[in-house]
């Protein structure tokens, strides 16, 4: 499944961070298979290059990515960048505002107005615990785990190690499902261990996420076959929602009621099979 076959009622599945201050990067992503592409105007780019890069982010955007969604990351609120930040996007076609280290719902003012859907990124202890309420902002359509600044903020000996950070990951799936918003998993940042990568993409989509944050074009391809169903998936759905006759009963050696046929029906229409 291409980019432009993936529906934008569907979450993407592989979000790709493109620094923008990397001119080589921004003209290179238009040939990835990225579901969405994030212009980084925050971490990716030096303090000495914030200019350079939102000149380069807005005429990549509006020489356009085609079959792209586009997001934007801008600097945090509070952050001295920010307010020039938010003012290189006016005009823009653009699906959605990245924004980190949202704490709570107030952090979130700077960008209410400008009719954009905000991906709200939680990377604290206080944003873990303000998640809830995050998730129910209007203006939020998604949350987005900082894995990175979390670890760092709980003081983890390993940031790698995603076990110690396993409560706080779930809060954030269950912060967004009680929202009725999208999620996604945070960055994977040994570029060269394919295997860890993969193996990191297939639990974060057991876990519940949507799709994951992206750091190098090498993981775009991996990233969007962990997320997307496998063959063996899409048959188990048609052949259970061929056998539905509604209400409990019996399928396959298990009991199936009507929320197992919504589940395998939203499984088809994802896979482009519904």
């Amino acid at each position: 499944m291409t980019p432009s076959d993936y529906s934008a009622d569907h979450p993407p599945r592989s979000l790709l961070y493109v620094p923008g201050s990397n001119a080589r990067a921004l003209e290179k992503a238009s040939g990835l298979a990225a579901d969405m592409l994030i212009i980084d105007l925050e971490d990716a780019v030096p303090a000495d290059r914030k200019i350079e890069a939102r000149e380069a982010m807005r005429r990549a955007v509006e020489a356009g990515y085609p079959g792209k969604r586009v997001a934007v990351r801008v600097n945090a609120t509070g952050a001295y960048e920010q307010e020039a930040d938010i003012a290189a996007l006016y005009g823009l076609a653009l699906d959605a505002v990245v924004l980190p280290k949202v704490d709570a719902p107030s952090d979130l003012d700077p960008l209410r107005g400008m009719g954009l859907p905000v991906f709200a990124m939680i990377e604290t202890p206080a944003a873990i615990y303000a998640a809830r309420d995050i998730a129910v902002d209007p203006a939020v359509t998604g949350l987005i785990a900082g894995l990175n600044d979390l670890a760092h903020e709980l003081r983890l000996p390993d940031g790698m190690d995603r076990g110690a950070m396993s409560h706080a990951i779930q809060a954030i799936v269950l912060a967004a499902r009680a929202g009725g918003i999208w999620c996604f998993d945070g960055v994977y940042n040994a570029i060269d261990d394919a295997a860890g990568f993969a193996a990191e993409a297939a639990e974060g989509r057991r876990l519940g996420f949507d799709g994951k944050t992206l750091i190098h074009p090498s993981q775009v391809d991996p990233c969007n076959v962990a997320f997307a169903p496998s063959e063996r998936e899409i048959a188990a759905a048609e052949a259970l929602v061929a056998a539905a006759t509604g209400g409990a009963q019996r399928h396959d050696g298990r009991m199936i009621e009507d929320m197992h046929v919504a589940a395998a029906k939203a499984l088809l229409e994802r896979a482009g099979r519904g």
